[in-house]
């Protein structure tokens, strides 16, 4: 068993709820040029993104939790609503890609979001989110073409779902 493997870093990884405090970490994070381009999102402002979370952490239909890997903050994973269907999220901090960590974190955080069917959107480029996806029984129900927006570049999309 490689050492990065999901099973080996349970004591490592654990997911808490976001507080204040952990705002400028997520914002910092969220600037990371190769992040923005894997994922094909654009940056949020500083004033846009500290809006958004304000509203996120007010709403109850928004389970988001942060993602604490060897004692630090990783990142944060949610799930909210787009129109009338339950979406999931993550954004892992790029020193933590390629141990796995995104792949438990998201089996941990499947295990109290009970929410079904979950959707998911991945840039077709983001090979590694595809990959965390499947490992955690998300299947790819097609591929369109993602419109420009202020949060999004255009792109190619998967779309997957988890029954």
């Amino acid at each position: 068993m490689r050492a990065h493997e999901p099973r080996q870093l349970g004591s490592e990884v654990s997911l808490r709820p976001v507080t204040r405090a952990d705002l400028e970490f997520m914002f910092q994070i969220g600037l990371d040029p190769d992040s923005n381009a894997m994922a094909g999102t654009k940056p949020r402002t500083r004033e846009a993104f500290f809006e958004a979370w304000a509203q996120h952490i007010k709403n109850p239909a928004i389970h988001t939790r942060v993602i604490v890997h060897g004692g630090e903050l990783a990142g944060s994973i949610s799930c909210f609503q787009v129109g009338e269907e339950n979406h999931v999220g993550y954004w892992l901090a790029r020193e933590h890609w390629g141990k796995g960590v995104a792949s438990l974190a998201v089996k941990m955080f499947l295990e109290v979001e009970l929410r079904r069917p979950l959707r998911a959107t991945v840039a077709r480029a983001n090979v590694a989110s595809t990959r965390v996806l499947a490992k955690c029984g998300f299947r790819c129900v097609g591929y369109r073409q993602g419109e420009e927006t202020e949060r999004y570049s255009a792109r190619e999309v998967g779309d997957f779902v988890l029954e």
